[in-house]
Protein backbone atom coordinates (compact mmCIF):
# COMPACT_ATOMS: atom_id res chain seq x y z
CA UNK A 1 0.00 0.00 0.00
CA UNK A 2 1.48 3.35 -1.15
CA UNK A 3 1.13 6.48 1.93
CA UNK A 4 2.37 9.66 2.40
CA UNK A 5 4.98 9.98 4.57
CA UNK A 6 4.64 13.74 4.88
CA UNK A 7 1.56 13.86 7.31
CA UNK A 8 2.75 17.24 7.93
CA UNK A 9 2.21 18.37 4.60
CA UNK A 10 -0.60 16.06 4.17
CA UNK A 11 -2.57 18.65 6.31
CA UNK A 12 -1.57 21.75 4.27
CA UNK A 13 -3.80 23.83 2.23
CA UNK A 14 -2.61 23.31 -1.33
CA UNK A 15 -2.09 25.92 -3.99
CA UNK A 16 -2.93 24.20 -7.27
CA UNK A 17 -0.87 25.85 -9.36
CA UNK A 18 1.74 28.07 -10.81
CA UNK A 19 2.07 29.41 -14.22
CA UNK A 20 4.82 31.33 -16.26
CA UNK A 21 5.65 32.68 -19.95
CA UNK A 22 8.17 34.16 -21.99
CA UNK A 23 8.14 36.00 -24.93
CA UNK A 24 11.53 37.24 -27.29
CA UNK A 25 14.07 34.95 -26.02
CA UNK A 26 15.50 32.13 -27.82
CA UNK A 27 15.92 29.86 -24.98
CA UNK A 28 11.99 30.15 -24.17
CA UNK A 29 11.50 27.00 -23.05
CA UNK A 30 14.40 27.11 -20.90
CA UNK A 31 13.55 29.37 -19.24
CA UNK A 32 10.20 28.01 -18.69
CA UNK A 33 11.53 25.90 -17.23
CA UNK A 34 13.85 27.81 -14.72
CA UNK A 35 10.54 29.82 -13.50
CA UNK A 36 8.48 26.33 -13.15
CA UNK A 37 11.55 25.80 -10.78
CA UNK A 38 11.11 28.64 -8.68
CA UNK A 39 7.86 27.83 -8.80
CA UNK A 40 7.52 24.44 -7.66
CA UNK A 41 6.00 25.02 -4.21
CA UNK A 42 2.64 25.73 -5.99
CA UNK A 43 2.08 22.45 -7.64
CA UNK A 44 4.06 19.25 -7.65
CA UNK A 45 2.36 16.39 -9.24
CA UNK A 46 3.16 17.46 -12.99
CA UNK A 47 4.26 20.30 -15.28
CA UNK A 48 4.27 21.22 -18.76
CA UNK A 49 5.18 23.07 -21.40
CA UNK A 50 4.30 24.69 -24.84
CA UNK A 51 6.30 26.77 -27.17
CA UNK A 52 6.08 28.39 -30.65
CA UNK A 53 9.30 28.39 -32.86
CA UNK A 54 7.32 30.23 -35.48
CA UNK A 55 5.71 27.98 -37.27
CA UNK A 56 4.72 24.83 -34.94
CA UNK A 57 3.88 24.47 -31.41
CA UNK A 58 5.94 21.93 -29.56
CA UNK A 59 4.81 20.92 -26.42
CA UNK A 60 6.03 18.33 -23.16
CA UNK A 61 4.16 17.25 -20.69
CA UNK A 62 4.92 15.00 -17.72
CA UNK A 63 3.96 13.75 -14.16
CA UNK A 64 6.18 14.86 -11.15
CA UNK A 65 8.44 17.68 -10.62
CA UNK A 66 9.98 20.36 -13.02
CA UNK A 67 13.74 18.71 -12.59
CA UNK A 68 12.76 15.63 -13.15
CA UNK A 69 11.35 16.14 -16.74
CA UNK A 70 13.28 19.24 -17.78
CA UNK A 71 16.44 18.42 -16.98
CA UNK A 72 17.22 16.77 -20.02
CA UNK A 73 18.67 18.21 -23.13
CA UNK A 74 17.12 16.08 -25.11
CA UNK A 75 13.47 17.44 -23.86
CA UNK A 76 14.66 20.44 -24.05
CA UNK A 77 16.10 20.42 -27.23
CA UNK A 78 12.62 19.85 -28.79
CA UNK A 79 11.15 22.53 -27.01
CA UNK A 80 12.48 25.21 -29.74
CA UNK A 81 11.02 28.61 -30.13
CA UNK A 82 11.47 31.87 -28.75
CA UNK A 83 7.96 32.22 -26.83
CA UNK A 84 6.95 29.42 -24.17
CA UNK A 85 4.44 28.91 -21.70
CA UNK A 86 4.77 26.43 -18.43
CA UNK A 87 2.42 25.44 -15.55
CA UNK A 88 2.81 23.04 -12.87
CA UNK A 89 -0.15 21.63 -11.49
CA UNK A 90 -1.41 20.23 -8.42
CA UNK A 91 -4.69 18.38 -8.82
CA UNK A 92 -7.72 18.40 -6.10
CA UNK A 93 -8.16 14.61 -5.87
CA UNK A 94 -7.14 11.58 -7.30
CA UNK A 95 -4.41 10.88 -9.86
CA UNK A 96 -2.51 13.20 -12.07
CA UNK A 97 -3.90 12.29 -15.99
CA UNK A 98 -1.54 13.21 -18.21
CA UNK A 99 -4.77 14.53 -20.30
CA UNK A 100 -5.31 17.44 -17.50
CA UNK A 101 -1.59 18.26 -17.36
CA UNK A 102 -1.37 21.82 -19.03
CA UNK A 103 -0.79 24.37 -20.47
CA UNK A 104 -3.78 22.77 -22.35
CA UNK A 105 -3.53 23.08 -26.21
CA UNK A 106 -6.01 23.77 -29.13
CA UNK A 107 -6.21 24.19 -32.97
CA UNK A 108 -8.74 26.32 -34.33
CA UNK A 109 -9.68 27.71 -37.10
CA UNK A 110 -7.34 30.54 -36.72
CA UNK A 111 -4.53 28.44 -35.67
CA UNK A 112 -2.94 26.53 -32.52
CA UNK A 113 -4.07 28.48 -28.98
CA UNK A 114 -2.39 27.20 -25.43
CA UNK A 115 -3.43 28.06 -22.05
CA UNK A 116 -1.92 27.38 -18.49
CA UNK A 117 -4.72 28.42 -15.69
CA UNK A 118 -4.06 29.21 -11.89
CA UNK A 119 -7.22 29.37 -9.92
CA UNK A 120 -11.06 27.87 -10.63
CA UNK A 121 -13.95 28.59 -12.14
CA UNK A 122 -16.92 28.36 -10.34
CA UNK A 123 -19.35 27.89 -12.90
CA UNK A 124 -16.81 25.47 -14.87
CA UNK A 125 -19.41 22.54 -14.77
CA UNK A 126 -22.97 24.26 -14.86
CA UNK A 127 -20.78 25.68 -18.29
CA UNK A 128 -19.50 22.56 -19.13
CA UNK A 129 -23.11 20.30 -19.36
CA UNK A 130 -24.28 22.98 -21.33
CA UNK A 131 -21.16 22.68 -23.47
CA UNK A 132 -21.98 19.03 -23.65
CA UNK A 133 -25.34 19.37 -24.62
CA UNK A 134 -24.17 21.68 -27.49
CA UNK A 135 -21.54 19.12 -29.55
CA UNK A 136 -18.46 19.89 -27.82
CA UNK A 137 -16.44 17.25 -26.58
CA UNK A 138 -13.93 17.33 -23.94
CA UNK A 139 -10.56 16.06 -23.91
CA UNK A 140 -9.94 16.62 -19.93
CA UNK A 141 -11.75 16.93 -16.91
CA UNK A 142 -10.06 20.53 -16.11
CA UNK A 143 -12.29 23.78 -15.40
CA UNK A 144 -9.98 25.51 -17.75
CA UNK A 145 -10.72 23.37 -20.91
CA UNK A 146 -14.37 25.12 -20.62
CA UNK A 147 -12.44 28.49 -21.93
CA UNK A 148 -11.06 26.91 -24.97
CA UNK A 149 -14.92 25.29 -25.84
CA UNK A 150 -16.18 29.07 -25.34
CA UNK A 151 -13.19 30.51 -27.35
CA UNK A 152 -14.20 27.77 -30.26
CA UNK A 153 -18.23 28.49 -30.55
CA UNK A 154 -17.37 32.42 -29.73
CA UNK A 155 -18.57 34.89 -32.29
CA UNK A 156 -16.04 37.18 -32.28
CA UNK A 157 -13.16 36.96 -35.18
CA UNK A 158 -10.06 37.52 -33.41
CA UNK A 159 -8.26 35.24 -31.54
CA UNK A 160 -7.88 37.82 -28.34
CA UNK A 161 -11.79 39.22 -29.07
CA UNK A 162 -12.55 35.44 -28.81
CA UNK A 163 -10.94 34.63 -25.38
CA UNK A 164 -12.70 37.97 -24.04
CA UNK A 165 -15.90 36.60 -24.98
CA UNK A 166 -14.99 33.25 -23.47
CA UNK A 167 -13.87 34.71 -20.17
CA UNK A 168 -17.10 36.90 -19.61
CA UNK A 169 -18.97 33.94 -19.45
CA UNK A 170 -16.61 32.43 -16.49
CA UNK A 171 -17.14 33.09 -12.51
CA UNK A 172 -14.19 32.28 -10.02
CA UNK A 173 -10.97 33.09 -9.80
CA UNK A 174 -8.65 32.83 -12.75
CA UNK A 175 -5.30 34.24 -13.77
CA UNK A 176 -4.23 33.02 -17.21
CA UNK A 177 -0.86 32.87 -19.42
CA UNK A 178 -1.85 32.03 -23.36
CA UNK A 179 0.27 31.43 -25.72
CA UNK A 180 -0.84 32.41 -29.59
CA UNK A 181 1.46 31.94 -33.31
CA UNK A 182 1.84 35.51 -32.66
CA UNK A 183 1.45 36.74 -29.19
CA UNK A 184 1.15 36.04 -25.20
CA UNK A 185 -0.99 36.70 -22.95
CA UNK A 186 -1.70 37.38 -19.19
CA UNK A 187 -5.00 37.66 -17.66
CA UNK A 188 -6.24 38.22 -14.03
CA UNK A 189 -9.76 37.83 -13.14
CA UNK A 190 -11.67 41.21 -12.19
CA UNK A 191 -11.16 40.43 -8.22
CA UNK A 192 -7.60 39.82 -8.72
CA UNK A 193 -8.04 36.62 -6.59
CA UNK A 194 -4.75 34.68 -7.40
CA UNK A 195 -1.57 36.38 -8.04
CA UNK A 196 0.79 37.23 -11.81
CA UNK A 197 3.45 39.29 -12.09
CA UNK A 198 5.21 41.72 -15.37
CA UNK A 199 8.74 41.38 -15.72
CA UNK A 200 11.16 42.21 -18.22
CA UNK A 201 14.51 40.08 -19.23
CA UNK A 202 16.89 42.39 -22.10
CA UNK A 203 13.88 42.76 -24.46
CA UNK A 204 11.88 39.96 -23.47
CA UNK A 205 8.15 40.26 -21.23
CA UNK A 206 7.92 37.63 -18.79
CA UNK A 207 4.80 36.84 -16.84
CA UNK A 208 4.67 34.42 -13.57
CA UNK A 209 2.75 33.85 -10.60
CA UNK A 210 5.32 35.18 -8.52
CA UNK A 211 8.47 37.37 -8.77
CA UNK A 212 10.68 34.38 -7.22
CA UNK A 213 9.60 33.36 -11.20
CA UNK A 214 11.58 36.74 -12.10
CA UNK A 215 14.30 36.06 -9.83
CA UNK A 216 15.98 32.84 -11.22
CA UNK A 217 16.19 33.87 -14.90
CA UNK A 218 17.51 37.59 -13.65
CA UNK A 219 14.35 39.20 -14.94
CA UNK A 220 13.66 42.42 -13.67
CA UNK A 221 10.28 42.92 -12.09
CA UNK A 222 7.65 45.94 -13.89
CA UNK A 223 4.56 45.56 -12.06
CA UNK A 224 2.12 43.34 -10.76
CA UNK A 225 -0.95 42.56 -13.21
CA UNK A 226 -3.86 44.57 -12.80
CA UNK A 227 -7.18 42.74 -11.38
CA UNK A 228 -8.61 42.50 -14.69
CA UNK A 229 -6.07 43.09 -16.59
CA UNK A 230 -5.35 41.87 -20.00
CA UNK A 231 -1.74 42.26 -21.26
CA UNK A 232 -1.01 41.35 -25.09
CA UNK A 233 3.03 41.03 -25.90
CA UNK A 234 3.82 40.77 -29.70
CA UNK A 235 6.52 42.11 -32.12
CA UNK A 236 4.41 45.40 -31.43
CA UNK A 237 5.68 45.29 -27.74
CA UNK A 238 3.26 45.28 -24.91
CA UNK A 239 -0.29 46.54 -24.82
CA UNK A 240 -3.16 46.88 -21.77
CA UNK A 241 -7.10 46.12 -21.82
CA UNK A 242 -9.31 46.35 -19.19
CA UNK A 243 -12.64 43.95 -20.78
CA UNK A 244 -13.91 43.69 -17.40
CA UNK A 245 -16.73 45.07 -15.45
CA UNK A 246 -14.55 46.92 -12.79
CA UNK A 247 -15.51 45.14 -9.61
CA UNK A 248 -13.53 45.42 -5.66
CA UNK A 249 -10.31 43.77 -5.87
CA UNK A 250 -10.16 40.68 -4.03
CA UNK A 251 -6.98 39.37 -3.59
CA UNK A 252 -5.95 35.93 -1.84
CA UNK A 253 -5.25 36.50 1.40
CA UNK A 254 -3.66 33.62 1.86
CA UNK A 255 -0.94 33.88 -0.14
CA UNK A 256 0.42 36.22 2.42
CA UNK A 257 0.16 33.52 4.85
CA UNK A 258 1.31 30.08 3.55
CA UNK A 259 1.46 30.02 -0.09
CA UNK A 260 3.46 32.36 -1.67
CA UNK A 261 7.64 31.72 -1.48
CA UNK A 262 9.09 34.38 1.07
CA UNK A 263 10.99 35.73 -1.23
CA UNK A 264 8.77 36.96 -2.98
CA UNK A 265 6.35 40.44 -3.23
CA UNK A 266 3.12 40.18 -4.34
CA UNK A 267 0.17 43.31 -4.52
CA UNK A 268 3.75 45.42 -3.46
CA UNK A 269 3.86 43.69 -0.45
CA UNK A 270 7.38 41.49 0.73
CA UNK A 271 5.74 38.11 1.88
CA UNK A 272 8.58 36.97 4.60
CA UNK A 273 7.83 40.66 5.86
CA UNK A 274 3.71 40.42 6.00
CA UNK A 275 4.49 36.84 7.62
CA UNK A 276 7.02 38.54 10.08
CA UNK A 277 4.48 40.99 11.16
CA UNK A 278 1.92 38.59 11.29
CA UNK A 279 3.70 37.06 14.37
CA UNK A 280 4.82 40.16 15.77
CA UNK A 281 0.70 40.83 15.68
CA UNK A 282 0.26 37.51 16.83
CA UNK A 283 2.61 37.95 19.96
CA UNK A 284 0.84 41.38 20.81
CA UNK A 285 -2.72 39.73 20.81
CA UNK A 286 -1.48 36.27 22.80
CA UNK A 287 0.94 36.72 24.52
CA UNK A 288 2.23 33.82 26.64
CA UNK A 289 5.15 33.10 29.25
CA UNK A 290 7.60 30.77 27.36
CA UNK A 291 11.43 29.81 27.62
CA UNK A 292 11.91 29.42 23.82
CA UNK A 293 9.46 30.36 20.45
CA UNK A 294 10.07 27.43 18.07
CA UNK A 295 8.51 27.31 13.69
CA UNK A 296 7.11 24.52 13.01
CA UNK A 297 9.27 24.65 9.45
CA UNK A 298 9.36 25.86 6.93
CA UNK A 299 6.62 28.09 6.87
CA UNK A 300 6.04 28.99 10.41
CA UNK A 301 9.80 30.34 10.56
CA UNK A 302 9.34 34.12 9.48
CA UNK A 303 6.24 34.88 11.86
CA UNK A 304 7.84 32.59 14.26
CA UNK A 305 10.68 35.29 14.11
CA UNK A 306 8.58 37.90 14.12
CA UNK A 307 6.82 36.12 17.56
CA UNK A 308 10.16 35.64 19.29
CA UNK A 309 11.18 39.31 18.29
CA UNK A 310 8.11 41.09 19.95
CA UNK A 311 7.76 39.09 22.38
CA UNK A 312 11.46 38.72 23.67
CA UNK A 313 11.56 35.28 24.01
CA UNK A 314 14.22 33.61 22.33
CA UNK A 315 13.85 31.82 18.67
CA UNK A 316 15.54 28.62 18.38
CA UNK A 317 14.76 25.52 15.69
CA UNK A 318 13.33 23.09 17.57
CA UNK A 319 12.00 20.48 14.71
CA UNK A 320 14.25 20.14 12.51
CA UNK A 321 13.24 19.17 8.46
CA UNK A 322 14.71 16.61 6.73
CA UNK A 323 14.36 18.03 2.98
CA UNK A 324 15.23 14.61 1.36
CA UNK A 325 12.75 12.40 1.47
CA UNK A 326 10.24 11.70 -1.15
CA UNK A 327 6.82 12.39 -0.62
CA UNK A 328 5.43 8.49 -0.89
CA UNK A 329 6.90 5.09 1.12
CA UNK A 330 6.05 1.61 1.06
CA UNK A 331 4.33 1.60 4.36
CA UNK A 332 3.45 -2.17 5.40
CA UNK A 333 2.28 -1.65 9.03
CA UNK A 334 0.83 1.18 11.16
CA UNK A 335 3.23 0.92 13.37
CA UNK A 336 5.90 1.81 10.20
CA UNK A 337 3.74 4.57 9.38
CA UNK A 338 3.84 6.68 12.30
CA UNK A 339 7.14 5.92 12.58
CA UNK A 340 7.31 8.03 9.26
CA UNK A 341 6.42 10.75 10.44
CA UNK A 342 10.25 11.22 11.88
CA UNK A 343 11.58 10.84 7.99
CA UNK A 344 10.41 14.52 7.33
CA UNK A 345 10.57 16.40 10.77
CA UNK A 346 12.69 15.77 14.65
CA UNK A 347 12.32 17.78 17.38
CA UNK A 348 16.01 19.03 17.69
CA UNK A 349 16.01 17.51 21.67
CA UNK A 350 18.53 20.19 23.09
CA UNK A 351 16.51 23.07 22.93
CA UNK A 352 12.82 21.39 23.69
CA UNK A 353 13.98 19.49 26.99
CA UNK A 354 12.67 21.04 30.27
CA UNK A 355 11.39 24.51 28.69
CA UNK A 356 7.54 25.93 27.79
CA UNK A 357 7.70 25.77 24.17
CA UNK A 358 5.61 28.09 21.44
CA UNK A 359 5.13 26.36 18.59
CA UNK A 360 4.18 28.65 15.62
CA UNK A 361 2.60 27.31 12.79
CA UNK A 362 0.91 29.23 9.92
CA UNK A 363 -2.60 27.12 10.16
CA UNK A 364 -4.94 24.07 11.60
CA UNK A 365 -6.83 21.75 8.49
CA UNK A 366 -8.00 18.87 10.09
CA UNK A 367 -5.80 19.17 12.96
CA UNK A 368 -3.75 15.80 12.55
CA UNK A 369 -1.10 17.81 11.73
CA UNK A 370 -0.50 19.75 15.25
CA UNK A 371 -1.32 16.98 17.07
CA UNK A 372 1.66 14.58 15.76
CA UNK A 373 3.51 18.06 16.25
CA UNK A 374 2.54 18.23 19.89
CA UNK A 375 2.89 14.67 20.34
CA UNK A 376 6.98 14.89 19.25
CA UNK A 377 7.75 18.14 21.14
CA UNK A 378 5.71 16.79 24.39
CA UNK A 379 8.11 13.31 23.57
CA UNK A 380 11.03 15.37 23.92
CA UNK A 381 11.14 16.59 26.89
CA UNK A 382 8.95 20.17 27.01
CA UNK A 383 7.04 21.16 30.03
CA UNK A 384 4.44 23.06 28.66
CA UNK A 385 3.56 23.31 24.50
CA UNK A 386 1.53 26.04 23.44
CA UNK A 387 0.03 26.89 20.39
CA UNK A 388 0.32 30.14 18.02
CA UNK A 389 -1.24 30.14 14.69
CA UNK A 390 -0.50 32.49 12.40
CA UNK A 391 -4.02 32.61 10.47
CA UNK A 392 -7.51 33.15 11.86
CA UNK A 393 -9.38 29.43 12.38
CA UNK A 394 -10.03 27.62 8.84
CA UNK A 395 -13.48 27.07 8.81
CA UNK A 396 -14.42 27.42 5.63
CA UNK A 397 -13.58 25.61 2.25
CA UNK A 398 -12.08 27.58 -0.61
CA UNK A 399 -13.54 27.34 -3.92
CA UNK A 400 -11.18 29.86 -5.74
CA UNK A 401 -8.03 27.47 -6.77
CA UNK A 402 -7.05 26.27 -3.57
CA UNK A 403 -7.42 22.74 -2.32
CA UNK A 404 -9.20 22.17 0.66
CA UNK A 405 -11.08 19.93 2.61
CA UNK A 406 -15.18 19.64 2.81
CA UNK A 407 -15.99 21.94 5.49
CA UNK A 408 -17.29 19.42 7.67
CA UNK A 409 -13.86 18.10 7.74
CA UNK A 410 -11.99 21.33 8.82
CA UNK A 411 -11.17 21.41 12.61
CA UNK A 412 -12.62 25.08 13.17
CA UNK A 413 -16.10 24.38 11.28
CA UNK A 414 -16.72 21.99 13.98
CA UNK A 415 -14.88 22.92 17.16
CA UNK A 416 -14.05 26.08 19.24
CA UNK A 417 -10.60 27.15 20.06
CA UNK A 418 -10.89 25.52 23.44
CA UNK A 419 -12.06 22.60 22.25
CA UNK A 420 -9.58 22.53 19.13
CA UNK A 421 -6.53 23.11 22.13
CA UNK A 422 -7.81 19.69 23.81
CA UNK A 423 -8.31 17.91 20.30
CA UNK A 424 -4.50 18.68 19.68
CA UNK A 425 -3.06 18.50 22.97
CA UNK A 426 -1.72 21.78 23.93
CA UNK A 427 -1.36 23.88 26.68
CA UNK A 428 -2.68 26.66 25.18
CA UNK A 429 -4.24 27.35 21.66
CA UNK A 430 -4.22 30.75 19.95
CA UNK A 431 -5.02 32.28 16.13
CA UNK A 432 -4.55 35.69 15.18
CA UNK A 433 -7.75 37.80 14.58
CA UNK A 434 -8.73 38.67 11.70
CA UNK A 435 -8.52 42.15 12.05
CA UNK A 436 -5.06 41.31 13.44
CA UNK A 437 -3.99 39.78 9.98
CA UNK A 438 -5.08 42.48 8.26
CA UNK A 439 -2.87 45.05 10.11
CA UNK A 440 -0.19 42.87 9.50
CA UNK A 441 -0.82 43.37 5.68
CA UNK A 442 -1.15 47.26 5.85
CA UNK A 443 -4.76 47.43 6.70
CA UNK A 444 -5.90 49.54 9.84
CA UNK A 445 -8.57 47.19 9.77
CA UNK A 446 -10.89 45.34 8.18
CA UNK A 447 -13.72 46.41 6.74
CA UNK A 448 -16.33 43.98 7.27
CA UNK A 449 -18.83 45.36 4.98
CA UNK A 450 -16.45 44.83 2.22
CA UNK A 451 -12.96 42.81 3.36
CA UNK A 452 -10.00 44.32 1.28
CA UNK A 453 -9.11 40.71 0.58
CA UNK A 454 -10.57 37.36 -0.24
CA UNK A 455 -10.78 35.87 3.52
CA UNK A 456 -13.74 33.40 3.06
CA UNK A 457 -11.69 30.40 4.54
CA UNK A 458 -11.84 32.41 7.36
CA UNK A 459 -15.25 34.77 7.30
CA UNK A 460 -17.14 32.42 4.88
CA UNK A 461 -17.60 35.80 2.82
CA UNK A 462 -17.25 34.49 -0.63
CA UNK A 463 -16.88 37.39 -2.85
CA UNK A 464 -17.76 35.65 -6.20
CA UNK A 465 -21.07 33.45 -6.80
CA UNK A 466 -20.35 29.59 -6.30
CA UNK A 467 -22.80 28.41 -9.01
CA UNK A 468 -21.41 24.94 -9.25
CA UNK A 469 -21.42 24.47 -5.53
CA UNK A 470 -25.18 26.02 -5.13
CA UNK A 471 -26.78 24.18 -7.97
CA UNK A 472 -27.76 20.87 -6.57
CA UNK A 473 -28.42 19.67 -10.11
CA UNK A 474 -25.06 19.70 -11.49
CA UNK A 475 -23.50 17.87 -8.66
CA UNK A 476 -23.44 14.48 -9.88
CA UNK A 477 -21.35 15.54 -12.66
CA UNK A 478 -19.17 17.31 -10.31
CA UNK A 479 -18.90 13.92 -8.38
CA UNK A 480 -18.04 12.00 -11.66
CA UNK A 481 -15.29 15.07 -12.82
CA UNK A 482 -13.27 14.60 -9.37
CA UNK A 483 -12.52 11.15 -9.68
CA UNK A 484 -9.74 11.73 -12.22
CA UNK A 485 -8.97 15.46 -11.63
Amino acid sequence: MMLSTDPFDDDKLKEECGIFGIMGKDSAAAMTALGLHALQHRGQEAAGIVCFDGEHFNAHHARGHVGENFNSDSVVAKLVGNAAIGHTRYPTTGETSLRNIQPLFADFDFGGFSIAHNGNLTNAHTLRRNLVKRGCLFRSTTDTEVIIHLMAIAQAERPLDRLIEALKQVEGAFSLVCLGKDMLIGIRDPHGVRPLVLGRLDTAYVLASETCALDIIGAEFIRDIEPGELVVISQDGLNSFHPFRPVPKKFCIFEYIYFARPDSSLEGLSVYEARRNIGAELAREAPIEADVVVPVPDSGVPAAIGYAAESGIPFDLGIIRNHYVGRTFIQPTDRIRHLGVKLKHNANRRFIDGKRVVLIDDSIVRGTTSTKIVEMIRAAGAKEVHMRISSPPTAHSCFYGIDTPESEKLLAHNYTVEQMCRFIGADSLAFISLNGLYRAVGEKVRNDAEPQYCDACFSGTYPIALTDHTAKDVQPVLSFLSQDE
